[in-house]
């Protein structure tokens, strides 16, 4: 029988509930560990989930020897020490994103990925969306012709949020930009690359957080529109745009079940519904990764995390927006 692989949970929040539903339909993996600053919340979700060790401090998990992989689902600004902790363990590392807070952390994260020879990802699961790798090999084979436009957004209305919360909390890298901004930035890095030029405005919260952001990205021949916000909801739909045709993403979009492409006059609607959530496709990838003694994956490589933490900062720089723990 294939051996499985061995999953720690570091943050057992409401994101890790969601990934560890998808990971318990991957055959070949099994959540082994489970870590939290508290030890009660540990337990209480290896109780939920089966899972045979609990750990009541991170540092205890990734010294134990339970585990080949972490899934890191604390809030951003915890990122990046749990991943390099992790890394100089020896353990593989599936590290929510953003990545880092800033590129300087994402730097020091793929620095350790390579020193300690593990596996690092960041976990863009968007990225493995079969309508998205979809979209990206109809773009790519020149489909639509030249792109020429995309138009992207993520909001939903979070201002009835504590503002100890994750999303409202300067103190724990809070804003769009890095929890929802990063899913339109990613599908303009995806199909277009890195821009010539960034215009970005943002509104911000009374305590510093910002809340709301437009984005244009200016490239050579074409332009990308872009928005995220905590003020109200939008329509989450993807529209890109080129010389030949048009495709429009299901809402929400970063975790479309199919696509529509429109192209001489024609409408094509395209049903590829998902397994689980859609966390499913990138642990599939890092299972890949680890089999293949790989460090970083070719779809969602170092230098990806690493160009999207620099679009990151561009935007927040342009838009002034800092934390207290980065001054």
């Amino acid at each position: 029988m294939e051996t499985k692989i061995r999953w720690g949970i570091v943050g057992p929040g409401k994101i890790a509930r969601k990934f560890v539903l998808d990971l318990l339909l991957v055959a070949d993996a099994e959540v082994t560990a489970v870590a939290s600053r508290s030890l009660e919340r540990a337990k209480e979700f290896a109780d939920e989930y089966g899972v045979q060790h609990t750990f009541g401090s991170y540092d205890e998990l990734f010294q134990s020897g339970t585990v080949d992989v972490v899934y890191i689902a604390t809030p951003h600004n915890f990122h990046k020490d749990l991943s390099v902790k992790a890394l100089e363990n020896g353990i593989g590392v599936l590290c929510e994103k953003p990545m880092g807070v800033n590129r300087a952390e994402v730097v020091e994260q793929v620095n350790a990925s390579k020193q300690h020879n593990a596996f690092l990802m960041e976990a863009m699961w968007s990225r493995f969306n079969p309508s998205i790798k979809k979209i990206k090999q109809l773009v790519d084979a020149g489909e639509i012709g030249n792109l020429k436009y995309l138009h992207a957004d993520f909001a939903f209305y979070a201002l009835d949020r504590d503002e100890d919360s994750r999303l409202l909390n300067p103190n724990l890298a809070s804003g769009t930009i890095l929890d929802i901004g990063i899913y339109p930035i990613f599908l303009s890095y995806l199909l277009l690359g890195m821009p010539d030029t960034i215009m970005a405005a943002s509104k911000i919260h009374e305590n510093g957080t910002e809340l709301q952001t437009s984005m244009i990205f200016d490239y050579p021949d074409a332009q990308a529109m872009l928005y995220s916000g905590f003020t109200s909801n939008s329509k989450m739909e993807a529209e890109i745009s080129g010389t030949k045709g048009e495709v429009f993403l299901n809402p929400r979009w970063h975790e479309a079940d199919g696509y529509t492409l429109t192209k001489e006059g024609e409408t094509d609607q395209v049903d590829l519904p998902l397994t689980g959530i859609g966390y499913y496709y990138e642990i599939l990838e890092v299972h890949k990764c680890l089999k293949d003694n790989k460090i970083e994956s070719d779809l969602w490589s170092h230098q990806n995390s690493l160009d999207l933490s620099a679009l990151l900062d561009t935007v927040r720089e342009k838009c002034g927006v800092s934390f207290p723990f980065e001054i």
